[in-house]
């Protein structure tokens, strides 16, 4: 996957009934096959001067992290393709986020053992 295109699909003075379009924390990121991922957004914080944010795909227990760059145009966003850059990235966003990663841990049973 190279860049990702980030689409609110709706606006908050939409009458589409989908109650997601007015959650803030709801975005759609568009990828390279055209297809559609509803994401939350877990956060947006910065590392070095750069911007970054973390999406949960629905349905996923997976954090995503991007680069991403704000215009006026809108925001874009870009894979961390450095190895390096990624584990700086994935230090900062563990430590800023630690009370929203125990909360996302807390909704999950990761052990559903039927007795």
């Amino acid at each position: 996957m190279s860049e990702q295109n980030f689409e609110k699909n709706h606006h908050n003075e939409c009458e589409c009934g989908n109650d997601d379009c007015h959650d803030e924390n709801v975005l759609y990121l568009t990828l390279d096959d055209d297809t559609e991922l509803k994401c939350h957004v877990v956060g947006l914080f910065d590392v070095e001067g750069k911007d970054y944010i973390a999406l949960l795909p629905e349905g996923e227990d997976e954090v995503l992290i991007y680069n991403y760059i704000e215009d006026e145009e809108g925001i874009e966003i870009l894979n961390i393709d450095d190895d390096e850059e990624f584990d700086k990235v994935s230090e900062a966003f563990l430590n800023e986020f630690a009370d929203e990663i125990d909360i996302m841990d807390d909704d999950y049973d990761f052990d559903e053992d039927d007795e």
